[in-house]
């Protein structure tokens, strides 16, 4: 058995090239490595974008051009993390330009209605600690937040 790892599928109706433009545009080592297009389909026309593969962070992902009948849900989303409040300033606000939408204790949905969460990457320290002097605060902070400000879960 060669089993070689796996891909993450997101379905779009006719977004896939314009989300996966977007994604590489933002994330740090990340392009477009490949199209597929459409040959003869009842639903879509011939030489219309059927798959486009791509990478985030070095690890691969494809959109597809499936049709309207699966929209994106928060019952899955993708955590991204900043070391500081300028990259997690700079991810939200590129994930919710042109349409997308604010959510509560840093989730967002992008444009295409994929779901984010921007989040610092000491984040399960600030929650996760034992003291509750120090959780308890941070974690009344991120209740009352849209956008994660790092100063205010300190």
């Amino acid at each position: 058995m060669a089993i070689s790892g796996f891909t993450t599928c997101l379905w779009f109706d006719n977004e896939a090239q314009a989300a996966a433009d977007l994604y590489v545009s933002i994330f740090p080592d990340s392009k477009i490595t490949g199209v597929d297009y459409y040959q003869d389909h009842p639903y879509k026309p011939a030489g219309s974008v059927l798959t486009v593969q791509f990478e985030l962070f070095g690890k691969p992902f494809l959109a597809l051009n499936g049709g309207p009948e699966f929209p994106h849900s928060e019952a899955t989303s993708f955590q991204v993390f900043g070391d500081t409040q300028e990259e997690i300033d700079y991810m939200w606000n590129a994930l919710i330009a042109d349409g997308g939408q604010e959510s509560q204790c840093g989730w967002c949905k992008d444009k295409f209605g994929v779901s984010w969460q921007v989040i610092p990457t000491n984040m399960s320290e600030l929650l996760g600690n034992s003291d509750p002097s120090r959780t308890t605060p941070a974690w009344q902070s991120m209740m009352q937040m849209t956008k994660i400000i790092i100063a205010d879960l300190m």
